[in-house]
């Protein structure tokens, strides 16, 4: 099986940087990172370019012009692209744990895919990880985020279950096994069989929207977000916009009220 992971990116070499230093220490490296960059300047090709000379990792940088919040589009262009049979999405600024790429193909299977979940990191915590503590895993570690300001509370079990207790609380989980594009992975035939993601679509609800379309075509899903783990680094959030939302709600109501298994507004019109 050959992996392609895909995420975003938006003038955040920084966060971006330690993204991709999470890749550099997988246990099961990816095959390939597709970038999927929706308008950044110069400073990130340059920072994408470093990476690539200094991790090994097999990176490709795919951009489009900076033209507002087109997160769907830059995406849809990555899939078409993307040379794995499976492929693996998360964001720009989550990083990833070691065993992050391994677990994913661990549980892949015909027919489903995954959602995993995440740990929000404050800003000053974020700030605070260097490429060392991402590469000794420090950052995934509950008492060295407290010594860094970190308030623990349950949600760090994400952090600290392992084993059987990763495997009970995935099963108690109460939280639905959605497409969250911060972490999901799924099959590449079957993402293009949903045409993608609908590039009518800003930022609310547009990830889940392709999951919906995958429920509606028989495929299944697996909650795992105690097993497939990521940190979020803090940010800023400009591009929200309560019009936009209430679109995107739009169209959830009618794929879930059409059960349409497929978007007229997808990956064919963004390789035309």
């Amino acid at each position: 099986m050959k992996t392609t992971v895909i995420f975003t990116t938006y003038n955040s070499p920084d966060w971006l940087s330690k993204v991709i230093w999470g890749f550099s220490c997988q246990t099961l490296r990816p095959d390939e990172i597709i970038i999927a960059d929706d308008g950044s300047g110069p400073e990130t090709r340059a920072c994408i370019d470093k990476l690539n000379r200094e991790t090994g990792l097999n990176i490709v940088h795919i951009w489009q012009a900076d033209d507002g919040f087109r997160k769907t589009r830059i995406l849809n262009r990555a899939i078409a692209q993307a040379g794995g049979d499976y492929l693996i999405f998360t964001d720009g600024d989550c990083i990833p744990r070691s065993d992050f790429v391994a677990r994913h193909c661990e549980h892949a299977k015909p027919g489903y895919f995954l959602s995993g979940g995440y740990f929000k990191l404050p800003m000053p915590v974020s700030q605070a990880i260097t490429h060392e503590d991402i590469k000794q895993q420090r950052c995934f570690d509950v008492e060295w985020l407290a010594s860094k300001g970190l308030k623990k509370t349950y949600k760090t079990a994400k952090l600290s279950a392992q084993g059987w207790r990763a495997r009970l609380f995935n099963a108690l989980t109460p939280t639905g096994a959605t497409w969250n594009g911060h972490n999901a992975s799924g099959w590449k035939a079957d993402i293009v069989a949903a045409n993608g993601f609908d590039e009518r679509m800003k930022y609310g609800g547009e990830d889940r929207e392709l999951g919906e379309r995958l429920f509606n075509a028989g495929i299944r899903s697996r909650q795992l977000r105690y097993s497939l783990v990521v940190v979020h680094l803090d940010h800023a959030r400009g591009y929200v916009d309560a019009k936009d939302r209430r679109f995107n709600d739009q169209v959830r109501r009618e794929t879930k009220r059409m059960r349409r298994k497929r978007t007229d507004f997808g990956i064919e019109q963004a390789a035309a």
